[in-house]
């Protein structure tokens, strides 16, 4: 079938690979337009886009979805399906034009984590499994008739990182196999499962990062693993002198204790940083003070003195 394909970060560009290696043709790529980013404002270019650029692909970034003349643009591809991975909410314009219709690649098991974060949520609530699922289009956002799913384990260890990693190799095979599935006429898509209050997957913004120290030590072990490494977890102290240090918080442990009291910054000022909680102690790894580079807690300690800092809550 004559694809176009639309996606935009790391995750999408898996499934890009797949479906360009398969007997299926991508005929156009759809990302967003090149963004400022870091420090200098360069302006930088969606994964998807470089491996379309590298590839020789043709691309449209659109602005508007409903412009005229990407629209236009779009149509002129004469695509028999359109595939999209981890990009935006498409409007009935766009989702209902190829003749085989639109359909998505999730990181979740559907309908549980219907969101922008789904992998994140999946790990930070303490899930032990989740999955990718392929389903149809429609007007409302993850809920379309399902095609396929496949499930994965999460391990204690896994971070957000590794599971994404994980997923993206697994829905690589997932979307060809749908693609073949559609143009064999051999799935038909079936409605997504009724659940009472499920799980919800929102995008996570920098306020939503900070640790939530009230939490016990394994929500919170959760909470940092499932933000690691990106957005990352934060937490901030506050040195005699009023002064606030802010970290990005990479890499904890948990140790379960009676004893250990709430709140209290703990540390030999060369091997360990550790902070009480409700059940024990989490331990932090590695951080990555504001404006600094990532480094252990070993580094860390060595150019930092936090002997009298308090916990910033």
């Amino acid at each position: 079938m004559r694809v176009v394909f639309m996606g935009t970060p790391d995750f999408a560009v898996s499934s890009l690979d797949a479906i360009c290696h398969s007997s299926h043709e991508v005929v156009g790529v759809v990302t967003v337009p090149d963004r400022p980013t870091g420090r200098g404002l360069k302006m930088t270019s969606s994964a998807v886009k470089q491996y379309a650029e590298q590839h020789g692909l043709p691309i449209l970034q659109p602005e508007k979805l409903r412009d005229p003349q990407f629209l236009e643009d779009l149509k002129a591809w004469q695509a028999d399906i359109f595939v999209v991975v981890a990009f935006r909410m498409l409007p009935q314009c766009v989702w209902a034009m190829p003749p085989q219709g639109t359909f998505n690649l999730h990181a979740s098991l559907l309908p549980q984590y219907r969101g922008a974060a789904p992998i994140n949520w999946a790990i930070i609530n303490g899930e032990r499994e989740t999955g990718v699922t392929t389903f149809m289009l429609n007007e409302r956002i993850d809920e379309g008739r399902m095609l396929l799913q496949r499930r994965c384990d999460i391990s204690d260890s896994d971070t957000a990182e590794t599971l994404h990693d994980r997923l993206a190799e697994m829905g690589r095979s997932l979307v060809v196999e749908t693609l073949n599935g559609i143009e064999s006429h051999s799935l038909t898509p079936f409605s997504q499962p009724v659940v009472e209050n499920p799980n919800l997957a929102p995008k996570i913004f920098k306020a939503d990062c900070a640790i939530p120290w009230d939490k016990s030590g394994e929500e919170i072990y959760n909470f940092v693993r499932g933000l690691s490494p990106y957005p990352a977890a934060t937490m901030s102290l506050i040195s005699t002198t009023g002064a606030e240090l802010s970290f990005k918080i990479y890499e904890v442990t948990f140790v379960q204790q009676n004893d250990a009291e709430k709140g209290m910054v703990d540390t030999d000022g060369k091997r360990y940083l550790r902070v009480g909680v409700s059940d024990g102690f989490i331990n932090i790894l590695s951080l990555q003070p504001n404006g600094k580079r990532r480094m252990t807690i070993e580094e860390f300690l060595r150019g930092y003195n936090i002997s009298n800092c308090i916990l910033n809550k």
